[in-house]
């Protein structure tokens, strides 16, 4: 089984290379082994985008220089790019570019297109790849959970406490909003380099915490957004992983050109969709409070 970064960046290539023979996912799904729902959740998940949309994008974008360079009528043009019919290429062209293959033609106006996705080689890590900084809002949130007091050479103990804490202590929580989502919380890191590791699942309110557990509050964040994927169960994440998460997060802090700086509570956490693991490829979110500069 390909390793995550050579699988995406042979995706990639075989959308490139296979615009004019009607390549889509399930193609690609059956060249690879795996499901086609699960390249299109992994494809989403590392690019924030279907990869039915993304090929719609590039067939159309390929097909602008026939219409422009060529004196092809339509028609052909449409079914060299796998349209079964002139009306469904003139809808879709006009729904990406505002414009229809006729007026383009006449008129000349410019265009923006999508352009190809690129992986590059600094995204490589371990034996994953990883994604970001995006910035998205993240509303405010409840977990219940258990805390850890842990210090930085205690890394490598994280997924054993989450995987602890996933077979054990989350069945005495109630009223959970989605049992199946994992969330890590990195909390009160003091100038020792300590710190409370709390994994945790979301719940509605905080009005029943089981004994041995403790409750926290995230409260409605701008956040810079990490993704990894990685070839290993979550389970399985190593201690070179969390590594790589925190030492992302500091040399984001240390840019000087970031249009956004950490917050001072310095609340992290990570985001594990326990349903999205297929026996081969882990889906991992890291999600840090930012402020603007």
């Amino acid at each position: 089984m390909l390793k995550p970064y050579d699988l995406l960046e042979n995706v990639l290539l075989d959308i490139e290379n296979g615009i004019k023979n009607n390549i889509n996912a399930s193609v690609i799904s059956r060249k690879y082994g795996f499901s086609e729902g699960h390249l299109r959740r992994l494809f989403s998940f590392a690019f924030n985008q279907s990869i039915a949309a993304y090929i719609r994008s590039r067939t159309l974008a390929a097909s602008l220089n026939d219409i422009l360079e060529t004196d092809s009528n339509i028609l052909y043009i449409a079914t060299e790019y796998g349209f079964e019919y002139e009306q469904s290429y003139i809808r879709t062209f006009k729904r990406e570019f505002g414009i229809t293959p006729g007026d383009l033609r006449k008129t000349g106006q410019i265009i923006q297109i999508k352009p190809p996705l690129h992986l590059f080689d600094k995204k490589r890590v371990d034996n994953g790849v990883l994604f970001g900084p995006d910035f998205v809002m993240v509303p405010r949130f409840y977990v219940i959970g258990k805390s850890h007091c842990l210090s930085f050479k205690d890394l490598c103990t994280e997924p054993l406490l989450a995987k602890q804490f996933l077979e054990n202590e989350r069945k005495q929580i109630k009223e959970t909003v989605n049992p199946n989502v994992f969330i890590g919380l990195t909390c009160n890191i003091n100038e020792e380099g300590r710190f409370d590791y709390i994994p945790s699942v979301k719940v509605a309110n905080l009005k029943n915490i089981p004994y041995g557990l403790c409750g926290l509050t995230f409260e409605t964040s701008m956040c810079a957004r990490f993704r990894y994927i990685g070839q290993h169960h979550y389970y399985d994440t190593n201690e070179n992983v969390v590594s790589m998460f925190y030492n992302v997060i500091s040399n984001f802090a240390q840019n000087e050109h970031a249009r956004y700086a950490l917050s001072n509570d310095k609340i992290y956490f990570v985001m594990i969709d326990t349903r999205l693991y297929d026996g081969t490829y882990c889906q991992i979110e890291w999600y840090t409070p930012v402020t603007k500069k």
